[in-house]
């Protein structure tokens, strides 16, 4: 009995709980089903409410959209009849204008018309005149014996000489206005030029003498069989003349430089008084190297005394080498100084570079120093080695073109020409040699004969100047200018000599008659 109440009992209470879940979880679905419709209408709410919102934006926008179409679709009414009016006035100009043209159109064709008409008439006047010619033409013919192409040409040759005569006329008028300008300007350079410069001239000679204490030394010097003569030859490469010049011997070379050193070491000699071979060659080296100091201390100098700096020492070397070299008596080294000096003073007047027109001066005869060991003509040699050792081209040019050598000439050029013709065509600054001086006057006069129309030429001022007689029946006026501006040309081709020759064609005509 116990046992069967207890199982009811747990039974029951195992009922109640299967019952109390049932009821709990039909209580939480019933809860939860109430939270969910609540949520579910809160949603709902919301929902509508933005909808009802969205709806009212959605109104206004419309509402706006509306308006502002409105406001467009006016404005583009507006400037659509604006735009129309706009073309209906361009149409009526457009109207206006065609017509107009159309009027013009008219009157062209018009004067048209009439210039084919007027055409026509002057055809038939042009042919009518044709006519005409050829019959004053065929009188004419007749009247003159002479066909249309030869009075043609008899015109033309008329015309021909005329226009000739009248360009050599205009050609000597501008050549003397020219002339006379340049002539004036020239002569105030060069006249400032040659005032400022005041320079020593000194002239030498191929050969140098030497003093002997006494006769007796002309024997120590040959020595026995001749050895200390032929020792001494050998040293110095140049020629002891020993003949019977009383105390004094000769020596003759045509190099400058090894005639000085063959000077000096025989004065040293004659002054030691021991004279053979050995000591002959010892005194020669020690004088060469004394020369060689002696020639770059003279090109320092010369640069210096000019006022040209930074000069390369093989430049100044051989500058130094100029001071005994001579150029027609003349010293080429203070030729180079002076023809510095005044290549400085025409550029100075000129308006250009002082310092460089004064080392193209100073250096433009350097091709000397070297002339007789190397082939060539001085002025390409000497801008040869310039262009080594100097990198200012004007320089260069300078030297190059101061002979008028080169195929143009530039302003350094002319300022080079000028101050070396100024150097050496001064009155006793150069001398020449009487067979020379012969030669180049003979020269002259022979230029000059071997134009046509010449008669007689003769060449007078120490050949600086040629006078030249002409057949008046072969050359007029302006035909003795013309052969004067030849003459000048052929003699520039053909000769050189130093500073400027003048061409003076005399043209006379007499007229002789006799009364008996």
């Amino acid at each position: 009995m116990g046992i069967v109440g207890t199982t009811t009992s747990y039974l029951a209470i195992f009922f109640i709980f299967v019952i109390g879940v049932v009821f709990g979880g039909m209580a939480t679905f019933l809860f939860r089903r109430i939270m969910v419709n609540r949520q579910l209408r809160i949603a709902q709410r919301k929902a509508a409410k933005v909808v009802a919102e969205a709806t009212a934006e959605y109104k206004k926008t419309l509402d706006e959209a509306k308006k502002e179409a409105d406001k467009i679709k006016a404005g583009a009414d507006a400037e659509y009849k604006e735009r129309r009016g706009e073309l209906q006035r361009q149409e009526s100009r457009v109207s206006q204008k065609l017509e107009s043209l159309e009027r013009k159109i008219e009157g062209v064709e018009q004067r048209e018309r009439n210039l084919t008409n007027k055409e026509k008439e002057m055809e038939s006047i042009h042919s009518g005149l044709e006519e005409v010619r050829d019959k004053q033409l065929k009188q004419l013919e007749l009247i003159s014996g002479m066909s249309t192409e030869e009075a043609k040409q008899n015109l033309l040759d008329a015309v021909e000489g005329e226009l000739q005569d009248e360009h050599s006329r205009r050609l000597r008028e501008w050549e003397i206005k020219l002339k006379e300008e340049a002539d004036k300007k020239s002569q105030e350079i060069l006249a400032i030029a040659i005032q400022r410069s005041a320079s020593d001239v000194v002239s030498e000679t191929t050969v140098s003498t030497v003093p002997l204490p006494s006769d007796e030394m002309k024997g120590r010097l040959i020595g026995r069989e001749g050895r200390n003569i032929r020792a001494l030859e050998q040293a110095t490469g140049v020629d002891l003349i020993v003949d019977d010049t009383p105390e004094a011997v000769t020596l003759s070379s045509f190099d400058p430089v090894r005639r000085e050193i063959a000077r000096l070491a025989l004065t040293k000699l004659i002054l030691d008084g021991r004279i053979h071979p050995a000591r002959i060659e010892e005194v020669v080296n020690k004088t060469k190297e004394e020369v060689d100091a002696a020639i770059f201390t003279a090109g320092e100098q010369a640069a210096y005394q000019v006022g040209v700096q930074a000069l390369r020492p093989e430049l100044i070397k051989l500058l130094g080498r100029l001071k005994y070299r001579t150029s027609y008596g003349q010293n080429v080294l203070n030729h180079s100084i002076e023809s510095a000096h005044l290549a400085g003073m025409i550029a100075g007047e000129l308006g250009a570079n002082v310092a460089l027109a004064k080392k193209a001066g100073l250096l433009h005869d350097i091709g000397k120093a070297v002339d007789r060991e190397v082939e060539g003509a001085h002025a390409p040699l000497g801008a040869e080695l310039v262009k080594q050792w100097d990198k200012s081209p004007e320089v260069v040019q300078g030297i190059a073109e101061h002979h008028f050598e080169t195929d143009s000439t530039s302003i350094w050029g002319f300022i080079v020409a000028a101050a070396d013709a100024i150097s050496g065509a001064r009155p006793g600054a150069r001398r020449e040699s009487l067979e020379h001086y012969l030669k180049r006057l003979k020269a002259l006069e022979d230029i000059s004969n071997s134009f046509n129309g010449v008669e007689k030429s003769y060449a007078i001022q120490a050949g600086r100047e040629v006078r030249i007689l002409v057949k008046p029946e072969e050359i007029d006026d302006l035909g003795a200018m013309r052969l004067a501006r030849d003459i000048v040309k052929k003699i520039e081709d053909s000769l050189q000599y130093p500073g400027q020759i003048k061409v003076t064609v005399l043209r006379e005509t007499r007229a002789v008659d006799y009364a008996k």
